[in-house]
């Protein structure tokens, strides 16, 4: 059994781009979240199912696995128009970058 090679906690962009797309990307989103979460490795942020929030957490899963491609996102909807968790995961240190964005 091989171990995959440990990634770098890092984001891709910098400091000008993250606050020109704070909005699209996680920090928004933490700000827009009913509840968040600390999980060990990451962040669970909990809504209630509204139109469109399914499509725009697709789309920031694709910006962000641009420029954090060491994230792992899960994503659990509940039947009956129950919330929506969405967890953001990955390697050590995940948590603590999240929550210094």
């Amino acid at each position: 059994m091989t171990t995959a090679p440990s990634q770098q906690v890092s984001c891709s962009l910098s400091a000008a781009q993250l606050k020109e797309q704070r909005a699209a990307l996680i920090p928004g989103l933490l700000e827009r979240a009913d509840r968040v979460t600390d999980l060990v490795d990451g962040l669970r942020l909990d809504f209630a199912q509204r139109a469109g929030l399914l499509p725009e957490l697709a789309r920031l899963i694709e910006a962000e696995q641009r420029c954090c491609s060491f994230l792992r996102f899960q994503l659990l909807v509940e039947p009956s128009a129950g919330g929506v968790s969405f967890e953001i995961t990955g390697p050590e240190g995940t948590r603590e970058m999240l929550r210094a964005l």
